[in-house]
């Protein structure tokens, strides 16, 4: 890994966190907020979306790129869709809990909230909302985050609807599960003071604390997802969209800091050799006999290939800029936003089919020297014009530095781009619906989870490493029920984050237990009614069988409860059968003996009883 001086190279980065909430219904109707499987969509129907103009009579340049491949959307709905998800009825009054929760957030964050919140429509054409644009409201402005390098200014919060699920992607034609379309989401964008990758990692993770302290978000995978917009002095701002894991954040910086570095001497060395692009020229006739799979099978289905030269690129098209990422990979990512598959360009052939007197020919054709690149696309013929132009476009900026854009984060930390930035011309006011008074005289400040910890360590008297593991974990809300209701706080951690995490390695299916199996489990081990050594097999009961009650999983498990008279005389069968032992080693044989009466016993009686049961028996015979 490349060490950079990011003083010197003057970086600059921000974050903007988005995180769904965990409310009842969604932002502005009154279906469910629960993730569906695609396979129980009731229907479907399918739609085709364009740009708009702005109020100005503007077109925005994100959405206008967008529009240039002709896409047809289906959208899977439930049984449980509504019409304003479909678009099909105007959206009703922003829900009161989310807006409750985002002024709460907003307090966390040391913000200020507007007087009103006026819901705006934020144009976007992809597919991901029914509608052709997203629904958003700002809520406060100006806080600020601590971090080790200094303080993070917070400038705004937004409440906004979540977008509908990509399930499918065939060709240009997408599929979307509307369950999650309308789930109430904040957003919340910090100021550019970021100057590092561990300050960006760590302000990420703060807001994270932050979030989870309402207890009123969704936890999960793809549930909380952080864009970083990254510049540095000689490059240009980009912003990174879909980074799902926090603890990646620094290394996407990191990773954004090195393409751009390495975009910025690609320019220079083509400043020093003159570059330019040429025009883009028909070539077909140089592949008419190609062995070539790809451009063979494009000029067989009445193809075209088309090819433009870039003069003085040669060797540069293939410089990588990021891990297995290179200059051409940025002129393919252009070419596939038009629909294409890719390109093929001289620094990577002979290759894939096309022979050494090919490429000869193809520069030939086009005029192109030694000195020189050229980039191709095969596909039918309007593809293959808007690909390779786009291609050529991106060649282009290559001579002139680092683009301003918008790029997907992948897997590794690399990116990918996706789209131009989008400007002012993508927003404009919602009509339908009327503007909001946030009143936050209500607003209870939550406690953080930094402050739990502490607080069930002297309260509960929970270990400092399982107080942490519970005040930060998914069922920490669930904690605090249980310990409400008077359930023993040690033993409720101890399933939540112990036991749980055993099942889950054993391949017990935990993701089908909920709050409610969880916490009537607990209720009958206070009860009496339940041995806790018995939890984890009326648990995986129940993970078999969600449809069964807490009692009837101790059924099916056979942990019915047993008495103390059963108890003493499965005791005792027991130290019998071990009579020797006990007559030599008294009390020294409890261990051993422990664990065969808890086995005869298959989990039926509590440890303890079992435990002083035990010792009275032995003590009788030593």
């Amino acid at each position: 890994m490349t060490a950079y001086d990011y003083d010197d190279l003057g970086l600059v980065a921000g974050l903007e966190i988005h995180q769904q909430l965990d409310t009842a219904t969604k932002l502005f109707c009154g279906c469910p907020t629960e993730e569906r499987d695609p396979e129980s969509a009731t229907r479907s129907f399918t739609r085709f979306l364009h740009p708009t103009k702005s109020e100005l009579g503007e077109l925005d340049e994100a959405a206008l790129e967008e529009s240039q491949v002709e896409r047809e959307f289906e959208y899977l709905a439930y049984d449980t869709t509504c019409l304003v998800e479909e678009d099909e009825e105007p959206p009703h009054r922003l829900d009161e809990e989310a807006r409750e929760v985002a002024l709460q957030i907003a307090d966390l964050l040391e913000m200020e909230p507007v007087d009103q919140a006026h819901v705006m429509r934020k144009l976007v054409i992809d597919g991901s909302n029914t509608s052709g644009f997203q629904r958003t409201a700002l809520v406060a402005q100006d806080g600020v985050i601590e971090t080790d390098d200094g303080p993070v200014g917070v400038e705004d919060l937004l409440l906004e609807e979540e977008s509908a699920q990509r399930v499918e992607e065939r060709g240009d034609d997408v599929t979307f599960s509307l369950d999650r379309l309308g789930v109430p989401l904040v957003e919340i964008g910090t100021r550019p003071d970021i100057d590092s990758p561990a300050q960006a990692q760590e302000a990420a993770e703060t807001i994270g604390m932050l979030l989870r302290s309402t207890g009123a978000v969704k936890r999960g995978l793809g549930t909380i997802r952080q864009d970083v917009n990254v510049s540095i002095a000689a490059g240009a701002r980009v912003e990174i969209k879909g980074v799902q894991a926090l603890d990646q954040i620094a290394e996407i910086v990191r990773e954004e800091v090195g393409r751009q570095v390495e975009l910025l001497a690609i320019r220079d060395e083509l400043a020093e050799r003159d570059a330019s692009v040429g025009d883009v020229q028909d070539v077909s006739e140089v592949f008419a006999d190609t062995d070539s799979g790809v451009i063979g099978g494009a000029l067989s289905d009445g193809g075209v290939v088309k090819a433009v030269p870039l003069y003085e690129f040669d060797g540069l098209v293939g410089r990588e800029i990021q891990p297995d990422r290179r200059l051409g990979t940025e002129l393919s990512d252009h070419a596939k936003r038009r629909g294409a598959g890719g390109i093929f360009h001289t620094d990577e052939l002979p290759a894939y089919g096309v022979t050494e007197s090919e490429v000869d020919a193809l520069r030939e054709a086009v005029g192109a020297g030694e000195d020189d690149a050229v980039a191709i696309v095969a596909d039918d013929p309007e593809t293959a014009s808007g690909a390779i132009e786009a291609a050529a476009e991106r060649a282009r900026t290559a001579i002139e530095g680092v683009p301003e854009e918008t790029r997907g984060a992948n897997d590794d930390a690399t990116t990918r781009y996706l789209r131009p930035l989008p400007g002012a011309a993508r927003m404009y006011p919602e009509t339908d619906v009327p503007p909001v008074e946030l009143d936050v005289s209500d607003v209870e400040t939550p406690e953080l989870l930094t402050e739990k910890v502490d607080r069930y360590q002297s309260e509960y008297g929970l270990d400092a490493g399982l107080a942490e593991q519970v005040a930060f974990g998914r069922r920490m809300p669930l904690f605090e029920r249980a310990v409400d209701e008077g359930i023993d706080a040690t033993f409720a951690a101890g399933l939540l984050e112990s036991t749980l995490t055993e099942l889950r390695r054993d391949d017990v299916a935990i993701g089908n237990l909920t709050d409610e199996h969880l916490l009537a489990v607990m209720r009958l081990v206070e009860d009496g009614d339940l041995a806790k050594e018995g939890v984890g097999d009326v648990l995986t009961t129940l993970a078999d069988d969600p449809s069964l009650s807490a009692e009837a999983a101790v059924e099916e498990a056979g942990l019915s409860g047993v008495s103390e008279d059963e108890v003493r005389e499965a005791v005792s069968e027991v130290v019998e059968r071990n009579a020797a032992q006990v007559q030599d080693e008294g009390m020294g044989a409890f261990s051993a003996l422990m664990g065969e009466a808890m086995g005869a016993l298959r989990g039926k009686a509590d440890g303890e009883v079992v435990s002083d049961v035990l010792r009275e028996e032995i003590q009788k015979r030593a």
